[in-house]
């Protein structure tokens, strides 16, 4: 942006001492939009008092999350497609981050699935095919969740890193699942990100039936690893938590992501990132029904 009296005069203003004073200047230079970063940077590079390039950061960062939500509301509002609902979200810590790459990589994990699939496979084949390209050809990791690595719920860097924890990797399986035509969707299973197979023909027939019964089995993304009706029945009894109908439930694209948004504000439950944790809440609370 131009630098005018008027913002070299706000710029000037950034290391004053006065909060009020720096309070107004803040929101000031905030409203001027994105288009004045470059000048915020340009400050930054001239000076050499941290506490000073701390304020700068924070305004940048101020005038980037400003954009992230208005983006995050218009995804909302739109078709919620859930791979561009991950890609802003990995934004708000990447702000200058370019997708293309992303987007790259999985169209050519996608063709190489689906030059593998025909329909004559079982669901246990189509997924056998999905985890063999997936996890062993594209060597992609499951990490536990450590709410020390934010870079492990992000897509873009679970890609680009060849890791992902059950969140990032989850939901680059269903991406690829949904391009593929393959019924798996993510289910509500508490402490787990658990995706299950739909079976499309008995839904179709059996409309109000327990939506266990339309599940052919369930998949970890973390691994790929497939489990039986048993295998969670027990994990529900390790719990001594009774399986209700709501666990079983499809999630849609918004509710995928407001987790996604709650288990990644928790890499910044700490003072000096509480900030990042309430924003990042607040991203969360726009997708409440």
């Amino acid at each position: 942006m131009e630098e005018n009296k008027e913002i070299s005069a706000l710029l000037h203003l950034i290391d004053d001492p006065d909060e009020e004073v720096y309070n107004t200047v803040s929101e000031r230079i905030v409203s001027f939009g994105k288009a004045i970063i470059p000048n915020l940077e340009g400050l930054w590079e001239t000076i050499s008092n941290e506490d000073t390039q701390e304020r700068i950061e924070l305004l940048i960062h101020r005038l980037h999350f400003r954009d992230l939500t208005e983006e995050f509301i218009a995804w909302r509002d739109g078709d919620a497609d859930l791979l561009e609902g991950a890609l802003i979200v990995a934004k708000y810590h990447y702000p200058d981050m370019q997708k293309e790459n992303t987007l790259k990589e999985i169209e050519k994990i996608r063709r190489n699935i689906w030059l593998e699939l025909n329909t004559y496979l079982t669901p246990i084949e189509q997924i056998n095919v999905m985890n063999s390209i997936f996890y062993n050809y594209y060597k992609q990791k499951g990490v536990e969740i450590s709410y020390d690595s934010p870079d492990n719920f992000l897509v873009s860097k679970a890609l680009e890193a060849k890791k992902g924890n059950a969140i990032s990797n989850g939901i680059l399986y269903l991406v690829l699942c949904d391009q593929l035509d393959i019924p798996i969707k993510a289910i509500n299973i508490p402490r787990q990100f658990i995706l299950g197979y739909f079976d499309l023909q008995y839904e179709a027939l059996n409309p109000v039936k327990h939506s266990s019964e339309k599940i052919k089995f369930y998949v970890d993304a973390l691994t790929g690893q497939m489990y039986s009706h048993k295998d969670i029945e027990n994990y529900f009894k390790r719990l001594a938590v009774p399986p209700v109908t709501s666990y079983f439930r499809p999630l849609d694209n918004k509710r995928v992501i407001q987790f996604l948004l709650e288990e990644l504000s928790k890499c910044f439950d700490n003072d000096r990132n509480h900030y990042k944790m309430q924003e990042l809440l607040s991203l969360a609370a726009l997708l409440d029904p």
